[in-house]
């Protein structure tokens, strides 16, 4: 196995634009890519740099309806609105060339996959990816086609028998869920806000997945507010227990960095340190149960100058054994190009100064406390169905 780490971007990526105004600005991929870049993280000899083709019908119809992926076309070609298929409404405006530009984001998480299956790379990472809201049959939430869905039955159909999708969002990974609802196959984690208070609605704890694959949706639906503390307890209480038991060959990841206190579209409060530690666990849990074999993806973040670019530039330095300081300054030569764009500098540190601790859940439960209801009813509805004790495991 190569000890390089698969990273997909180039600047066509860049064309999946809603438009001016538009949360999903491509800015934040850009900021981002040319952070790592001088902090040194995107060196040939620690990574591949790859681009990526617009998938193929064929490939995209893995998951998506052929009258859908249709639909897109025509959107994309003509302009053609199909609000009953999602295309054309406020989240997922029409835009000229909207199909390449999914479909590339398709193709780049599907080659990283590979990569990591077939043991050419140990990690890669997809920071456009991560479109988890896509439906078989429509877009949705900002999200036309449905990569890391492509990109696990992909590795199905390569083989794989037990892949582990982890959703860190602070949306609900419906769309991978929905996917794979009932293929015993494939475990669907999502620890993210309430969808009694934020979109998509779902994500519940008793949704654990459908008859022919009890126990592979886990929903740990946290309250709004919640803060580092106890989204990371919530994370060690459940995702650890069932990504063991569960024993996957590979594990996708979702790192949506709209959990942050600062996303102005969420109302969760985590930071930089908070996500950059629940990355490391994930890298860690790669290479503890599934050979190191670890692909991870991008997704929500809005926050696009503060927060966006280092949550992601953390990911990619965890990826390639790389992982920055939280202390470390941001690069004035990034911060010049931020004031040229921006017209003011970006934050100065790696860090929001948060210590990252918190009381894990093998400390006890309290009836009292929102989250830890939230975390127990998880725990109730679906580690019996994995073999798991939810007092004590």
């Amino acid at each position: 196995m190569s000890a390089v780490v698969q990273v997909v971007w180039a600047p066509e990526l860049l064309g999946y634009d809603f438009g001016a105004g538009h949360p999903m600005a491509p800015l934040r991929l850009e900021l981002t890519m040319e952070l790592a870049r001088v902090l040194g993280l995107l060196s040939p000899d620690d990574v591949r740099l790859v681009g990526a083709r617009p998938a193929s019908d064929a490939l995209l119809q893995t998951v998506h309806e052929p009258a859908y992926v249709a639909a897109v076309h025509a959107a994309s070609d003509r302009g053609t609105v199909d609000r009953a298929r999602g295309l054309g409404t406020d989240d997922d405006p029409v835009f000229r060339g909207m199909h390449e530009a999914a479909a590339r984001i398709v193709t780049g998480s599907v080659e990283a996959a590979l990569a990591v299956w077939r043991g050419e790379v140990e990690h890669a990472v997809n920071l456009t990816g991560g479109m988890h809201h896509a439906m078989p049959g429509a877009a949705s939430g900002f999200c036309i086609y449905n990569d890391a869905a492509v990109a696990i039955h992909r590795m199905l159909d390569e083989g794989a028998q037990r892949v582990a999708y982890v959703d860190l969002d602070a949306h609900h990974g419906d769309g991978v869920q929905k996917v794979f609802w009932d293929d015993p196959r494939v475990l669907t984690v999502s620890v993210h806000e309430s969808g009694h208070t934020l979109f998509p609605g779902t994500g519940h704890a008793r949704e654990t997945g459908g008859s022919a694959a009890p126990g592979t949706a886990v929903n740990v639906a946290l309250p709004a507010h919640t803060r580092d503390a106890a989204w990371l307890r919530a994370i060690d209480a459940v995702v650890p227990a069932v990504v063991r038991e569960f024993s996957p060959e590979v594990i996708v990841s979702q790192h949506g960095c709209d959990s942050h206190i600062e996303d102005p579209i969420t109302n969760l409060g985590v930071s930089i340190d908070a996500e950059r530690l629940a990355a490391m666990r994930l890298h860690d849990l790669a290479h503890e149960v599934a050979g190191g074999r670890w692909l991870a993806l991008g997704g929500g973040g809005y926050a696009i100058l503060d927060v966006v670019p280092r949550a992601w530039t953390h990911v990619i330095g965890i990826a390639t054994h790389r992982p920055v300081d939280p202390g470390a300054r941001v690069p004035e030569e990034w911060q010049e190009e931020v004031v040229r764009r921006y017209g003011r500098r970006g934050p100065e540190h790696m860090t929001d100064g948060e210590s990252g601790a918190f009381r894990p859940w093998a400390a006890g439960y309290d009836p009292s406390d929102d989250v830890d209801r939230a975390i127990r009813a998880t725990r109730a509805a679906v580690f019996p169905l994995l073999g798991l004790d939810p007092e004590h495991d």
